[in-house]
């Protein structure tokens, strides 16, 4: 509470003057992320979004780096019109509430991925010299993946895991991150999905959430857009926009040429390392934050994870390890739901 106080003051103070406030002050707080970030919608004429981002977790100096360099590069991210980094506090402009996912029950949501990958475009143009932008490395790549190991397998599951189980999971992760690193590396969002991104008064498309920013593979904005854990498209429409937008990739000067097999083929791979991952990142979210709903997503996330596999000789040995020490955990647990049907477009609102 102290902390909601002193920010409400300091918004207060902050206010920028084209800002109007004909009543006392409130903020009224907001869905959060998977950070530890709390977001609060102020009432001034237009809304701001306040921002609490507690300092010993959070490291806004990243985002304000971030979001400058992605504004300068003609990018819609939010204005920061004030911060203290030793609080946290920020004050930022709002966007609404118009994030894609809703959104996507649209006839036609052509035109949100269309718009999606102008923006996208734009982040990947932007230098890779830029030393605000840590390089996701292959120790980097690995650390995520074992985050299933720890937080999926071992603390969800509950399944013990052999020197022999361990050596596979090793091997497969190592394949992946083989892939993942011989792709042209530019600049990646990290996060780059529907609910992270919001439909603008003008119809362009807002970027957030992007604090997280690195140097890496060329296909994961296009996998967390595309193959996206909290919906799933068509299977024929991601792989055509897969290619398509490589293509323009390419055509942008953004890629190196490359054949429909190796596209589709650092797609996948991309895909499992960040679905393996967020297998272990949903699964800490629950068990060390407390954030139940994150245990709804996991089904669709074991579809994607299986789906790729299937399609990797070379990870045919973890592919079995999967198929056989894990389902059958999977299938008792209290959030699983059958994974092979899992995952839909969201019902017509009315």
């Amino acid at each position: 509470m102290k902390n909601f106080s002193c920010l409400r003051d300091w918004v207060e103070r902050h206010l920028p003057s084209s800002f109007a406030l004909d009543e006392i002050i409130q903020l009224n707080q907001l869905n959060g992320d998977a950070g530890f970030r709390q977001y609060f919608r102020v009432n001034s004429k237009p809304s701001l979004i306040a921002v609490l981002a507690p300092p010993l977790l959070e490291d806004s100096s990243l985002f304000v780096n971030v979001a400058l360099c992605f504004k300068k590069n003609s990018l819609h991210v939010p204005i920061i019109y004030a911060v203290n980094y030793e609080s946290g506090f920020l004050l930022l402009e709002d966007f609404g509430d118009d994030v894609l996912l809703p959104l996507l029950v649209e006839k036609d949501f052509n035109d949100l991925y269309d718009s999606a990958e102008v923006e996208l475009i734009k982040i990947q143009k932007i230098s890779t010299n830029n030393r605000i932008f840590p390089v996701y490395s292959r120790l980097k790549l690995l650390q995520e993946m074992n985050m299933f190991t720890e937080w999926f397998v071992k603390k969800l599951l509950n399944v013990e895991l052999s020197t022999i189980d361990l050596c596979l999971l090793e091997d497969a992760f190592s394949t992946i991150a083989d892939s993942a690193l011989e792709q042209t590396q530019v600049v990646v969002h990290r996060d780059f999905h529907s609910r992270n991104l919001m439909k603008l008064t003008n119809d362009s498309i807002g970027v957030i959430d992007f604090q997280d920013a690195v140097i890496g593979p060329i296909t994961y904005d296009m996998v967390s857009l595309l193959r996206d854990c909290y919906v799933r498209l068509p299977k024929k429409y991601v792989i055509q926009r897969a290619f398509s937008y490589y293509r323009r990739a390419v055509a942008e000067g953004v890629a190196a040429q490359a054949s429909d097999e190796e596209i589709i083929g650092w797609f996948d791979l991309m895909g499992l390392q960040r679905h393996i991952k967020v297998l272990g990142v949903f699964s800490r979210l629950y068990l060390r934050d407390g954030k139940h709903k994150y245990l709804d997503d996991l089904p669709l996330v074991v579809r994607y994870t299986m789906e790729q596999l299937k399609s990797q000789p070379k990870l045919k040995e973890f592919t079995l390890w999967f198929e056989q020490r894990l389902l059958s955990k999977i299938s008792r647990e209290s959030w699983y739901k059958p994974w092979e049907t899992a995952g839909k477009l969201p019902e017509k609102r009315k």
